[in-house]
């Protein structure tokens, strides 16, 4: 079944648009603060589609993704009581708990290693600005973190340009499938054998 190709191709087709930029810069505000997508499924079709382009785009997602961690850093400093109940109604509470951990192991560089964590990033603002996290070290640590990622994100798709391109498109449903996969087993896993 051809359904992640099909995803694929019109990503980017989007990737392509005019105001993808803005797009870009949109989506990666909302993903550090509440949005449940990372801006890097518009990052790498737009650095393939474009990649003479592909830093000035990581520079989009890394500042528009710096603004949203404050949006989520001010949440958690002065909302954390009323957006608790969500956070658990989506079922985060128990991530919620791991952040803290990390808080508590780590301290700041937690927030630099959060560029790269499976764990929502969206957790990290809000639990930094719930502790009280120093806003310098908070602000400095999530511009390396997550320009990090997203300069490494668009230099793969850069420097791979069309051959990767062309893997990409052979292996997307694959990939698509397998990754729907892995995320049915953990969803297995948590209920039957964690619980």
């Amino acid at each position: 079944m051809k359904l992640f190709s099909t995803l694929y191709e019109k990503a980017l087709g989007w990737s392509k648009h005019p105001k993808a930029p803005v797009y870009l810069g949109g989506m990666s505000f909302a993903e550090s603060s509440f949005f449940p997508i990372p801006p890097d499924v518009m990052l790498m079709p737009m650095s393939l589609a474009n990649p003479q382009k592909a830093f000035y785009f990581a520079w989009i997602t890394t500042i528009f993704s710096l603004l949203g961690g404050l949006l989520g850093y001010a949440i958690g400093y002065w909302a954390m009581d009323s957006v608790l109940p969500l956070i658990e109604s989506i079922g985060y509470a128990h991530k919620m708990e791991e952040v803290e951990a990390f808080f508590a192991e780590y301290g700041i560089w937690i927030i630099f290693i959060a560029g790269f964590s499976p764990v929502p990033y969206k957790l990290f603002t809000v639990t930094a600005g719930a502790s009280g996290m120093a806003l310098v070290p908070f602000i400095i640590a999530s511009f390396i973190g997550r320009g990090a990622r997203f300069f490494l994100v668009a230099g793969l798709m850069k420097w791979g340009g069309a051959r990767m391109e062309a893997s990409i498109r052979k292996w997307v449903d694959w990939l698509g499938w397998g990754v729907v996969l892995l995320i049915v087993s953990y969803i297995v896993y948590k209920v039957y054998f964690k619980s």
